[in-house]
């Protein structure tokens, strides 16, 4: 079918499909412009940002400790507890006394090329008390997007820069957003994996009715009121600190969302969270350890156990047939239930991912996904897939790496809402 001029734009993406034949697919021009439904346009390249004689009150003492911790991060190519990899432009960097004496890289200061976190050097001229003024140049990210109007008219808006989590520009009052583009320092020219059409306004969530019937004693209790004992366990996803507050964690989002399912329920949560750790991490603590898996989780006594460990998507394929069988085995002696989450999509590079646009992304290429979904299903174990709703946000516009806060794999507010819609999709939640 003939694809028809983009007039009405107010209706939902599924419905343009279903009018148009198919959505209208934007194609690439030249190096830095596309043609969408007939009309051009051209992206700007990622300006590159100059930062002059900004101030830090002290420097950290500089180690080789993995990149993004090797010092305090330059302003500039800031997240949160991280930094924008790539975008310091190495050479620029300047590091001065505040009375204007240049210091010296490698003998008074050093800093990580590649992530721009910054430090002392031992044995220099600077100590980690003095106030410095630093100058470099860096290029961060940029989200821009396409709208149009209820007649059709389209307009191509730039979005603010930004080293982490990037907004597009927001749509006008009767506009409808038609696509997104990312660009950032990796960004010599425009390609197709930049273009991010809208082809729908919300990610579909696949009802999960195998959930309660493998949780009954969770259902029963929530249904009727009954005291129930929720423990969240997980890495620094679950303990989330990087968070402005508690409320925004997934597990406060489930809760509050459960208990307006079902309005009689008497929930008790509890976090049990390691940063930078594995489940494996927890059953290998001692017993006199905190963290010993017995102690922190079995001893808490919880109802209901819901797992989010991102952590051992790292760990060796042979390992989780070690322990994951064993923390089934210590909950059923202990009659506690389990739901099971599977990991949120991280940065690309460290999924073995070429980009964060297409079908390509759907199925998610970690082996540790793949084990959970087997896992649960050959052991009746409940399973709230958010790994799958992640493979397909980039048909929302959306590449998934935006919604991590330190560009790697810390969710912010809405990348946790995705753990909650794939667990409320198990409870029937319309």
């Amino acid at each position: 079918m003939k694809v028809k001029k983009l007039s009405v734009v107010l209706l939902s993406m599924t419905l343009l499909s279903e009018v148009f034949g198919a959505f209208p697919e934007p194609k690439i021009i030249d190096a830095w412009s596309f043609d969408f439904n007939g009309q051009q346009f051209k992206v700007s390249p990622v300006a590159m940002v100059k930062v002059t004689g900004e101030q830090y009150d002290k420097l950290p003492l500089f180690g080789r400790k993995g990149g993004w911790n090797d010092g305090v991060a330059l302003k500039g190519v800031a997240a949160v507890g991280c930094s924008l990899a790539d975008a310091l432009k190495p050479e620029t960097v300047v590091v001065k006394t505040v009375d204007g004496q240049i210091l010296t890289r490698k003998t008074d200061y050093d800093f990580n090329d590649k992530w721009g976190t910054i430090g002392f050097v031992a044995g220099g001229k600077l100590t980690g008390k003095e106030k410095v003024l630093i100058s470099y140049e860096y290029t961060p990210m940029r989200m821009d997007a396409v709208f149009a109007d209820s007649a059709g008219k389209m307009v191509l808006r730039e979005g603010a820069p930004a080293s982490y989590c990037p907004k597009p520009p927001d749509a006008q009052a009767g506009e409808k957003r038609l696509i997104n583009i990312y660009v950032d320092n990796k960004t010599n020219f425009l390609q197709r994996e930049n273009l991010f059409p809208i082809y729908r306004d919300k990610y579909q969530v696949e009802p999960a009715s195998h959930m309660t019937l493998r949780i009954p004693n969770t259902v029963e209790k929530l249904k009727n009121g009954k005291p129930l004992r929720i423990l969240a366990w997980g890495d620094s996803v679950t303990d989330a600190s990087y968070l402005k507050n508690n409320s925004l964690r997934w597990q406060e989002q489930f809760v509050a969302r459960l208990k307006k399912l079902y309005p009689k329920a008497e929930i008790k949560l509890f976090t049990n969270a390691w940063g930078g750790r594995s489940m494996r991490a927890f059953i290998n603590e001692p017993a006199g350890s905190v963290r010993n898996f017995n102690r922190s989780v079995i001893n808490a006594k919880p109802d209901l156990v819901i797992t989010e460990f991102v952590n051992d998507a790292a760990l060796p394929a042979g390992s989780w047939s070690e322990y994951m069988p064993k923390v089934l085995s210590a909950f059923r002696e202990n009659k506690i239930e389990w739901i099971i989450l599977t990991p949120h999509y991280v940065r690309p590079d460290w999924m073995g991912l070429a980009s964060q646009n297409g079908a390509g992304i759907e199925n998610d290429p970690r082996l540790f996904t793949k084990y959970l979904r087997t896992f649960s299903e050959e052991n009746n174990i409940a399973l709230a897939d958010a790994a799958k709703i992640y493979g397909t946000l980039w048909k929302q516009g959306i590449p998934y790496n935006t919604l991590m806060t330190n560009n790697i794999n810390h969710p912010n507010p809405e990348g946790m809402k995705i753990f909650v819609d794939a667990l409320m999709a198990g409870f029937g939640e319309e």
